[in-house]
Formats: structure tokens, sequence, C-alpha cells
């Protein structure tokens, strides 16, 4: 089994904007399948390639039908409101109840180039929406109220959360 590191809060990493993909190639099909036994092995239902260190736009997930790949993902619709307990891979052990958008509309591509349109509610919506503020240098935490974001805070420290390990080869792979 081929696996990345999953970076984690404090990494600088997680707090960068990704780059489009310009090329959908070989390198990429690579990488998602990685990130897809990434993903699978941690576990989790959805990981943004900027949590594996790479700055690329590209997501993958499972939310129980089998991986689906998105390259240069973009949101250009939303409607109403949801909230949910929501975790992350790079702040593991943690969750919080977190409000979003109910209803998104998702546009990218997937490994063949071919674009993806794709109108999600609930927890797909949600992974959709995650996924996205990971690309966009937005970890879970920002969306947290003050209160929250304190006691966050205070928990991450209590841990003495670990950051990994910088491998300057993963910001590199495309």
């Amino acid at each position: 089994m081929n696996t990345l590191p999953i970076r984690t809060y404090g990494d600088p990493v997680l707090n960068l904007v990704t780059t489009e993909i310009e090329n959908i190639d070989a390198k990429v099909a690579v990488l998602a399948e990685t990130m897809i036994e990434t993903m699978y092995e941690a576990p989790g239902v959805g990981l943004a390639a900027n949590q594996v260190g790479v700055q690329k736009r590209l997501f993958v997930y499972d939310k129980g039908d089998g991986p689906v790949v998105v390259v240069n993902p973009v949101i250009v619709e939303t409607d109403g409101e949801w909230t949910y307990e929501e975790g992350c891979l790079s702040v593991p052990g943690l969750s919080w109840d977190i409000t979003r958008a109910n209803v998104v509309h998702l546009v990218g591509f997937d490994l063949d180039g071919n674009e993806l349109s794709i109108e999600a509610d609930e927890f797909e919506g949600r992974i959709f929406q995650h996924e996205m503020d990971h690309l966009n240098g937005v970890l879970l935490i920002e969306r947290l109220d003050a209160d929250q974001k304190k006691e966050a805070k205070r928990l991450l420290r209590q841990r003495r959360f670990p950051i990994a390990s910088h491998d300057p080869d993963g910001l590199h792979l495309l």
C-alpha cells in the first residue's frame, strides 16, 4: 500500500491557497490514487491535496459509493443551512458542530478531463465544502465561533498536538 503522511494542525502548508492543475496527466492520476489509499488508511471520507503537502487543487472522497476524484473544483452555488458534527484528518480526534450550506453545486473535472457537475446535499455537500476549505487554506478550526475556537486551541495545546514533519519533496510532486 502506498500512502502519504497527512499534515496536521500547526503545519503552515494547511494555511496556503492551492493552485490549479494545468494538465491532468499520469502524475495527477498517481497522486489521486495515493491520496485515495491514504484517505482509506486514515480512515476518512475526504482528503485534499494540501493535506498531503501538495499545493494543487484536487481532492478525493468516498461517501460510501466508491472513490471520486475532483480536479480544480469550484462551488458555484449554495443554499440553506445544516449543522452537523464535523471532524478533520488534519485535526484528528476532535470534532465540532459546524454550520454549512445544506445544498451545494460543485463543478470540476475527473481524471479523464471530463467536466463534473454535482449537486449535493447534507453529507456529500458537507464533504465538498470541507475539502474546498482545505484547498483555500482554511482549517476546520477557523469555522468555529470565538468561544469554540478558544476551547479548541486550549485542547490542542493540552494535547501538545504534533505538527507533521515537513517533507520538502511533498510540495513538488506535481
